[in-house]
């Protein structure tokens, strides 16, 4: 194999977690891939892993397009090679009670978030299989195990992408194969998809506390991405209280958010009703990766550290245990 450097795909690239992203593989000196629907925002992304030393490929792409997704992987692979890892990112949501959602909202939360990762998916496996080798990282949530009020469209988009994932996780064992798919778990994030987002609420949308910056996803799923054998990453405290509390105590956890689960998820200011969204076009200008929550956003997580080095912490927990041991055996004399 050449030396080159590594062709990365990502979707949804043009602000929040995807932007991130991509600058982290930049810093890696990728040749990355920005697939979006916003031209200004890839753009700016575009000048983002120029100045820090990887090499954009502007691909504007509706991931909900299965022809326009197998059209920019085609374009990446033919311009600049092998595409190593495809990062499916892009999502859309309404936040809204179940009631006020219509079924063509719910059919394009569904194309984009569901849909565009198999799209994406579909894709990479297209070039990855023949050449047995690539990665492909699932950019999900704590929601895709439990799910929440206001946010049922995507918490159904984030189960449905679990249950894919696991299905194509099984097929590649029993076939053997080099081709490796993992999936990140995140927690609420600093996004500006709470100003963009197609919202029937009143009042501004905003993250769950604890809040992470979006950096705090990208670095994780770049991790991932260089340790792909791991089938599922969790990144948050958050993440891991939801997943394993609703594993446990999953009626708790309805009554839980059933008191708390609105109020949490609404800023004390209002919103126009007819502000723009991006359900179904993109909101014009450049958004960036972080949204309006910075002040109460943390861009470290303990628990992500812990998870990250988890061998190391378990190979120093066994030597403390066995100095423990040998310095009882010895007192013991």
């Amino acid at each position: 194999m050449t030396d080159r450097p590594r062709v990365v795909a990502i979707t949804g690239a043009s602000s929040g977690v995807g932007r991130a992203t991509a600058r982290e593989f930049a810093r890696k000196g990728a040749t990355v891939g920005l697939l979006a629907r916003g031209e200004q925002g890839l753009e700016a992304c575009a000048q983002d892993i120029r100045r820090l030393g990887g090499l954009p490929v502007v691909i504007k792409t509706d991931v909900a397009e299965p022809d326009q997704v197998q059209s920019a992987a085609e374009r990446l692979e033919r311009e600049h090679g092998p595409i190593d890892v495809w990062v499916n990112n892009a999502m859309a949501t309404v936040f809204a009670p179940v009631q006020d959602i219509s079924a063509e909202e719910y059919r394009r939360v569904t194309e984009v978030t569901y849909l565009g990762v198999v799209n994406g998916t579909l894709s990479a496996l297209r070039t990855m299989l023949p050449r047995d080798r690539g990665v492909i990282v699932q950019v999900g949530s704590a929601l895709a195990y439990r799910g929440i009020p206001l946010q049922s469209a995507y918490c159904a988009a984030k189960h449905a992408i679990q249950g894919f994932t696991e299905s194509l996780r099984c097929e590649l064992l029993h076939q053997s194969s080099g081709v490796r798919v993992t999936m990140v778990q995140l927690p609420a994030l600093n996004t500006p998809q709470f100003e963009v987002v197609r919202a029937h609420v009143s009042h501004h949308p905003r993250p769950v506390a604890p809040v992470y910056q979006p950096e705090v996803a990208s670095r994780a799923i770049l991790a991932a991405a260089e340790q792909p054998a791991r089938r599922e990453w969790w990144v948050g405290g958050s993440t891991a209280l939801s997943v394993m509390g609703n594993a446990i105590a999953p009626g708790a956890g309805d009554r839980y958010l059933a008191r708390n689960g609105y109020g949490a998820q609404l800023a004390d200011d209002t919103i126009a009703p007819d502000r723009p969204y991006n359900l179904f076009a993109p909101v014009p200008g450049d958004h960036g990766a972080r949204g309006r929550f910075s002040d109460e956003s943390t861009d470290r997580s303990v628990q992500w550290l812990l998870t990250r080095h988890r061998r190391l912490l378990g190979a120093a927990g066994l030597a403390t245990a066995l100095g423990a041991a040998a310095g009882a055996k010895l007192r013991g004399r």
